[in-house]
């Protein structure tokens, strides 16, 4: 009798899980058009749609760096019709804003898609032509050279911050409301300098509107052979900007997988690969698991940063 009343009771979800998705879904983008991440979401969107069964209709929720969307999607109704793509704010939004959701309780981690090194670039008048050229200057005038961000606390910021740190150098921030306005700020010679998602920012550099100082991975980047690494100049510096993909928490077993199934197959398509590999990402294709796990070292190692240099958002 328990194994029938068992079977009766799990019926339903099963039903549920194998007609899912009968319904278009909706994917929250946490920042403006124009950025990083909103570009990640529409290089998959047609091809995650077509493994997916239904259309897949992008939403774009900025705000808070992130965490007005996040939230939102936190709030979503568990039933796999509501996606949310973050960006590395993700990791540590919860430590800076009080809308931000707590990511470990009210939202799962399906998959790290994609990352890819920040380039620190100059506008086209400042005078530094590499990062010994950028740190000499900031030594010579304290405080006067400025950096854009996407945000209080975005890997951006943090960047910059850890680059004061290694270099013993200070500089004035200023942040922007996403990956968009930063670039127009740039490419209005408004800020000096940015760690910039160097595929937000490739086709500025390779037209010559920007120039690139140093890339933030440990290595050179092939779509940028002749910029050298931060990292060549300070061992062990690494600024990576890192996307992933959510669902709200309580969403059926079932229902993630096939979502998750879905996204890997999309990044495993050649052209779609190509075109992530093109723009300078590096596909991931992460398990939960382990796209969890990597969020947690994230929020470890950035709240840190975050509380020894007392960030606060106004």
């Amino acid at each position: 009798m328990r194994t029938l009343l068992a079977a009766l009771l799990l019926a339903p979800c099963l039903a549920l899980a194998q007609a899912y998705p009968s319904k278009p879904v909706r994917m929250i983008v946490p920042f403006p058009p124009g950025g990083t991440t909103d570009l990640v979401a529409r290089v998959v969107q047609a091809k995650f749609q077509e493994h997916l069964g239904q259309p897949v209709v992008i939403e774009n929720k900025g705000g808070a760096g992130g965490s007005i969307g996040a939230a939102e999607a936190a709030r979503s109704a568990p039933d796999g019709y509501t996606l949310l793509v973050v960006f590395d704010t993700h990791g540590v939004n919860h430590h800076l804003y009080k809308q931000a959701p707590d990511p470990f309780k009210t939202l799962e981690h399906l998959m790290l898609m994609v990352t890819s090194p920040s380039t620190l670039v100059a506008s086209t008048d400042f005078p530094a032509a590499n990062l010994a050229e950028l740190v000499a200057r900031a030594k010579a005038e304290p405080g006067k050279l400025t950096y854009g961000s996407t945000g209080t606390g975005s890997s951006n910021h943090l960047g910059a911050l850890l680059l004061e740190q290694a270099a013993g150098i200070k500089m004035t921030h200023i942040p922007y409301k996403g990956g968009g306005p930063l670039v127009a700020a740039m490419l209005g010679k408004q800020v000096n300098m940015a760690f910039i998602s160097t595929p937000l920012i490739l086709s500025q550099i390779q037209a010559g509107k920007v120039k690139a100082i140093a890339v933030g991975g440990k290595q050179r980047m092939g779509v940028l052979p002749d910029v050298p690494s931060a990292a060549e100049t300070y061992p062990g510096f690494e600024q990576i900007s890192w996307f992933g993909l959510l669902v709200p928490a309580g969403v059926p077993k079932d229902i993630s997988a096939k979502i998750h199934l879905a996204m890997l197959r999309t990044l495993e398509t050649p052209e779609v690969r190509k075109n992530l590999s093109d723009r300078g990402f590096d596909v991931q294709a992460s398990s939960p698991e382990e796209f969890l796990r990597f969020v947690r070292a994230e929020s470890d190692k950035l709240g840190k940063v975050i509380r020894d240099n007392a960030i606060q958002v106004d």
